[in-house]
């Protein structure tokens, strides 16, 4: 916690330092935006593009920690204790062309601390080293027609960890109906994923990479140590997210959505042990392609002026044989116009999927296997509360820092997994 509060210390002296650069006023939104250019604007009545400027700046972070007895790692048993700190910071460009339209880039950039205990075991002495990071730049660009309110929009992203490196690209659109109440979007998006073959240490081929292999497993694997030249598999993800959203009336808005997802290529992690009945273990195994199918509607109610409910119900399949259902609720209650508290609460359950099964239960003669049980037949819970302030004057009287958001989740599944999240968000115009 004390690593978040630092964080959020040092962010936020720069954030002030930037209050006392020059701000204009943006004529559409009646709201300030910080100055990129010292000279006037050039506008006229017939043509009136805005330059480049930095409309807004969100800051996330959050802390999170896990424990539970079921680690893949292990092949099913062993703890599955983990922290997990993260930060993102995303900055939000604004300029609109000769024809009004509005052209905003997002340029983000996160980054993960993390502890896993089950990460050390990778090597069967527990020499492996627990600790990781992850960074993940991503960049998008959105144009939204003056006119009509459609948007069309590229991005991409990347992230890297000790064990992975992904690279992602996405096209996205959005068309309004003629009464603007209703919306149809959609999004297609690809990720071209490379996996390292880190083994656990019984299991490192015998070859002329024996030896740079054994160190990856006993330090780059956990993120730590020297980088060795190790073997990597690929794997492609593709996607397709269509919705539909529609205000009914004042008070009433509802959104339908549906996903269509495609995986092929290594969908297995070697580091994952598996146990058969005869007591001898290996390395997890997985088809080479996965299919999935999530379908979901979205309900929001105005309860009056103070009360706002936000439902969501989602159905997931695939051609693993995990069938899955969530509920979720949030009640966001104003307490004040610029204060509002919003407990929430999620419901989740998942049948197995068809190649799981707990330590030793596998047979030698099955042709798929795993004991992570991300695949297992379960049931969770997740509960908390966020708060916002958002003055008018700005949070702790900072103009440029016009929202602050913090929320706190705790999470429980029936397989003994508990978790805590804290998060902290920050916008600033």
């Amino acid at each position: 916690m004390r690593k978040i509060f630092l964080s959020v210390v040092g962010f936020s002296m720069i954030c002030r330092l930037n209050a006392h650069a020059q701000v204009k006023q943006d004529s559409v939104s009646n709201k300030p935006a910080f100055s990129l250019y010292n000279t006037p604007d050039q506008d006229s009545t017939q043509y009136n593009p805005r330059k480049l400027r930095l409309d807004e700046v969100d800051f996330v972070s959050s802390y999170y920690s896990q424990n539970g007895d079921h680690s893949a790692v292990t092949g099913g048993i062993g703890t599955e204790k983990v922290t997990d700190f993260a930060n993102s910071i995303n900055l939000n460009f604004v300029w609109t062309n000769q024809h009004q339209n509005k052209n905003t880039l997002a340029v983000g950039l996160g980054f993960d601390a993390h502890t896993a205990a089950s990460q050390a075991f990778v090597s069967k002495t527990g020499a492996s080293s627990p600790n990781g990071t992850r960074l993940y730049p991503s960049l998008d660009w959105t144009v939204e027609n003056a006119k009509t309110g459609n948007t069309f929009g590229v991005g991409t992203y990347y992230s890297s960890e000790y064990n992975y490196q992904s690279l992602g690209a996405d096209l996205h659109f959005s068309v309004k109906t003629d009464d603007k109440n209703g919306e149809f979007s959609a999004k297609l998006q690809g990720y071209f994923d490379h996996v390292k073959l880190i083994y656990p240490s019984e299991f490192i081929p015998v070859s002329t990479t024996t030896t740079t292999i054994t160190s990856a497993s006993s330090s780059s694997s956990s993120g730590g140590g020297h980088k060795a030249n190790i073997p990597s598999s690929p794997r492609e993800t593709y996607s397709a997210a269509f919705g539909y959203t529609q205000i009914i009336n004042s008070r009433l808005q509802i959104a339908f959505l549906a996903d269509v997802v495609g995986q092929n290529g290594y969908l297995s992690l070697p580091f994952h042990r598996v146990y058969f009945t005869t007591g001898k273990d290996t390395i997890e195994k997985l088809p080479s392609s996965r299919f999935k199918l999530p379908l979901g509607f979205r309900l929001n109610y105005f309860l009056g002026d103070n009360i706002i409910l936000r439902s969501y119900y989602r159905y997931y399949l695939d051609n693993w044989g995990i069938r899955s259902n969530t509920a979720n609720l949030e009640i966001a209650y104003k307490v004040s116009p610029f204060f509002s508290i919003s407990p929430f609460y999620r419901y989740y359950n998942q049948s197995a999927a068809r190649y799981f099964a707990p330590y030793e239960e596998h047979s030698p003669t099955d042709q798929y296997y795993t004991s992570n049980y991300e695949y297992a037949k379960f049931s969770s819970q997740f509960f908390g509360v966020g708060f916002r302030i958002a003055p008018p004057k700005g949070v702790f009287g900072w103009q440029s820092l016009h929202e602050l958001e913090i929320r706190y989740g705790h999470y429980t599944q029936t397989t003994n997994l508990t978790s805590d999240v804290v998060s902290l968000s920050l916008g600033f115009k």
